[in-house]
């Protein structure tokens, strides 16, 4: 399986969430690019966050938002 586009917006709007706190959440609003609105819909779909424009994330958006994290860590650029 490879990343699609849809799957790296998803990707890119789990890493928007905060890491520190899970009673901190996001808002996407109606201006937003239309790829991120469709992106945040498919996370709620997934039952990965709890509104469809963003709220909070579930307990699997906790656990998909750190797989998210490392994978990002292992694949940035070492300087």
């Amino acid at each position: 399986m490879r990343f699609t586009p849809t799957s790296l917006e998803e990707l890119n709007l789990l890493l928007q969430f905060p890491v520190a706190t899970a009673s901190t959440g996001i808002k996407v609003h109606s201006t937003t690019r239309p790829e991120v609105i469709a992106a945040c819909q498919n996370l709620f779909d997934k039952g990965l966050i709890d509104q469809p424009d963003g709220g909070y994330l579930t307990d699997a958006g906790i656990e998909a938002l750190d797989h998210a994290q490392s994978l990002c860590g292992l694949l940035a650029e070492k300087k």
